[in-house]
């Protein structure tokens, strides 16, 4: 028997009673007059930087002017057209190194919490961690209200992957020193189409 499955059998062993899960079909969850509102006023606490495009309004433009210096811009979506590095036709996720921007499309955002859906959409997910600055093109009329609302929504694509995203990565230490970028991106710029 190897350890992992004697850990285990200890555990089974010494469990006392048991029950079963909580039905949380019947729990509605918060919501808002406003769901909208509340996840422009929730993501910008959580420190990212969101943009609201107007009919007409160039998204290359945009991310351009938002990262001036970035050299190299990862993205499979077709209209990014500034993209020099599409992570659907990269030889392995390690070609995705060094990228100072990428853009993935969420399907969906959270207004209690500010988070989105953003499901695989390319060979190489790699890309929603990697990237130095992440840009994150979300429908504006995809917002729900809780965490409840949006697991009910999400569908699964033939990656069978996706994540829940919040702003850059952040993580504080028992000293209480906050470090942005510690995982993932050192900043997020929300796109809402």
């Amino acid at each position: 028997m190897d350890s992992k499955e004697y850990i285990l059998g200890r555990f089974r062993r010494n469990v006392g009673k048991k029950y079963d899960m909580p039905d949380l079909g019947s729990i509605a969850g918060i919501t808002y007059p406003d769901p909208l509102v509340q996840f422009i006023n929730i993501t910008q606490t959580n420190g990212s930087n969101l943009f609201e495009l107007k009919p007409g309004d160039d998204i290359n433009k945009l991310i351009m002017e938002c990262y001036p210096d970035a050299k190299t811009i990862a993205s499979s979506l077709p209209e990014i057209r500034i993209a020099n590095r599409n992570p659907e036709t990269v030889a392995s996720a390690r070609d995705l190194d060094g990228t100072d921007v990428g853009v993935v499309r969420a399907e969906l955002g959270v207004a209690e919490n500010g988070c989105m859906w953003v499901p695989q959409q390319c060979k190489e997910k790699v890309v929603d961690f990697i990237s130095e600055n992440l840009v994150i093109l979300l429908p504006r009329d995809s917002i729900v209200n809780n965490m409840h609302e949006a697991y009910r929504k999400i569908k699964f694509n033939s990656y069978n992957f996706g994540t829940f995203i919040a702003g850059a990565s952040k993580t504080a230490d028992i000293a209480q020193v906050l470090v942005v970028g510690a995982q993932a991106a050192r900043s997020c710029t929300i796109f809402l189409v």
